[in-house]
């Protein structure tokens, strides 16, 4: 008998199958913004669509994180840098350059010793003073 069943639903005829919708078209734009607090977020159209992503209200008037710890590099760095590295570069041969070309240049290695080691303590104190 459900051998019967069986080839009986086989051979019947299938309903055709209904006709699918087409699918929907992706609006034109899309818009991804970032409210605050209790903002309302602006409501979406049809030929756009409007995501909003919420953040504390202590955030609205913060920089955003990648903008926060940016690395100095040569053309972000301050003129007064740039000054005493040319000064420091031109300096081979005089007094206090710590080179061994001229009459006066081994007076400054102990120099730039002390300076590079007041550099060295002041960015430990910075980054310890970052910790919270």
């Amino acid at each position: 008998m459900r051998r019967l069943l069986a080839v009986a639903l086989l051979i019947a005829p299938m309903p055709a199958p209904a006709e699918e919708a087409p699918p929907a078209e992706p609006a034109a734009r899309m818009s991804t913004l970032i409210v605050f607090g209790n903002d309302p977020c602006p409501k979406s159209s049809d030929d756009e669509i409007v995501v909003c992503a919420r953040l504390p209200e202590s955030d609205r008037y913060r920089i955003p994180g990648r903008f926060r710890h940016k690395e100095k590099d040569a053309v972000s760095d301050g003129w007064v840098n740039r000054a005493a590295t040319l000064d420091m570069v031109s300096r081979a041969g005089l007094p206090d350059s710590c080179s061994p070309v001229g009459s006066g240049g081994q007076t400054g290695c102990y120099r730039q010793f002390r300076q590079k080691w007041a550099a060295e303590q002041r960015q430990a104190k910075k980054e310890a003073a970052e910790i919270p």
